[in-house]
């Protein structure tokens, strides 16, 4: 009898708990207006490091690490304990005043990145914004471009944010429907096409102040240009007297098994934006760095952030990139992602058309389309892994970085186990 009543209290707690999933996610559907849809029925309630916990305390490793915003790993006890003592102290006093950290902050990114000023902001489309705002100013006051003609050249596929001058570089339809006008003088050239930005900074280079590129396209599915390609545009921005801006706000910080993903071709940008993992998903932090004969065109006043740079963001930032460099978590990605991509490889799976990544950024490419959503919800429900199926042939693979290469190894194990079973049309 008391087994039986210890049973019907365990049933019971459980019907609350999934009573509670389902309340909340119905809680969220009735007062959000409808921008995200999230693939899988789970509600997380707790993270740490490379997994997350659903409302019935199952664990997931997580493979999407929040678009790879935690690079270090959910809740890193150092990072976490730098931004709880901080907070002890003081965390928003306005720009306006000289603050504590900030400087220090300052100093560390731009000696790091090798850049001499950095602009703090908070999100990565903010940090799109400034550098487009930055580079337009460039283009007028040292390349003395006509008044209101000056182009940026975008990369279709591209994804930089979703506030009105990132989507005006966008090609996708869900981003720009009924949101127009656009920003003004965007041109737009194929991914990996070197020949058409050739042909266009020819055509009208003398008005263009910059390129603002990915080197890897993430959202469009992990597209890794040809060898040389950023090495070649580099010399042609040289040549053209424009500037190269890489938005490395999910490529850079370790994630492809460098500090950047340009790092890989020897390319150093003349603007370069980082956001996500520079807050390591404790708190949005974004920073375009540049080099005084560009950044000198900003006055006081002409731009900045009510966020931008405080004490607490600072704090998080620097911490953020201590734990990256002191845990050796920039090797630890490449060797990973080397890992991923041979076992994946050697496994010889027949519904694989192809897998493309650097470090722990990649992609897998169906040979047709087929529902890749049911295998992202198989791979959950029966493997506990999370990830997010980017379209209906193409899954993407971005764990924490902060991964043990055993338990790695596993996780690929099961993952290998769930394409296999996938039946080619």
């Amino acid at each position: 009898m008391q087994r039986e009543n210890i049973k019907m209290t365990k049933y019971f707690l459980n019907s609350l708990i999934k009573a509670s999933r389902k309340y909340l996610m119905k809680l969220e559907t009735a007062h959000t207006a409808p921008n995200y849809k999230p693939s899988l029925p789970i509600v997380i309630k707790k993270s740490l490091d490379t997994r997350v916990y659903d409302t019935d305390n199952k664990p997931f490793y997580d493979f999407l690490s929040a678009y790879s915003a935690v690079n270090q790993g959910h809740l890193h006890p150092k990072i976490i304990e730098a931004a709880v003592e901080q907070m002890k102290f003081c965390t928003l006093p306005s720009r306006a005043y000289y603050n504590d950290i900030f400087p220090l902050y300052a100093q560390k990114i731009t000696k790091l990145m090798g850049f001499d000023h950095v602009i703090p902001m908070n999100t990565g489309a903010e940090a799109v914004e400034t550098a487009c705002k930055l580079a337009r100013r460039w283009g007028y006051r040292i390349k003395h471009i006509p008044p209101q003609q000056a182009h940026i050249v975008s990369i279709k596929g591209c994804f930089h944010g979703r506030t009105l001058f990132p989507i005006s570089f966008s090609n996708d339809p869900d981003c720009q429907d009924d949101f127009g006008p656009f920003a003004q003088n965007i041109i737009k050239v194929e991914f990996n096409n070197l020949d058409q930005v050739r042909k266009i900074f020819e055509q009208k280079g003398k008005n263009i102040c910059s390129i603002i590129i990915e080197p890897i396209q993430g959202e469009a599915g992990v597209k890794i240009p040809s060898p040389g390609y950023l090495k070649s545009l580099q010399k042609l921005c040289n040549k053209h007297n424009i500037l190269l801006i890489a938005d490395e706000i999910q490529t850079g910080l370790g994630r492809t098994g460098k500090m950047l993903a340009c790092d890989w071709e020897d390319v150093k940008p003349d603007i370069l934006i980082l956001g996500k993992a520079l807050g390591a998903g404790i708190y949005p932090v974004s920073a375009v760095l540049a080099n005084k004969h560009i950044s000198e065109v900003l006055v006081h006043g002409s731009h900045g952030s009510t966020f931008g740079g405080n004490p607490l963001a600072c704090k998080v930032a620097t911490t953020s990139l201590d734990v990256l460099l002191d845990e050796g978590l920039i090797d630890n990605a490449n060797c990973l992602g080397n890992i991923f991509r041979c076992k994946i490889k050697e496994a010889n799976i027949p519904a694989i058309k192809e897998i493309r990544g650097k470090g722990l950024l990649n992609a897998i490419e169906l040979v047709s389309p087929c529902d890749t959503s049911q295998i992202v919800s198989d791979l959950a429900f029966k493997d506990g892994i999370m990830t997010k199926a980017i379209d209906s042939k193409t899954i993407r693979f971005s764990p924490p970085l902060t991964f043990k290469k055993e338990e790695f190894k596993d996780c690929v194990d099961l993952i290998i186990k769930r394409l296999k079973s996938i039946e080619i049309k």
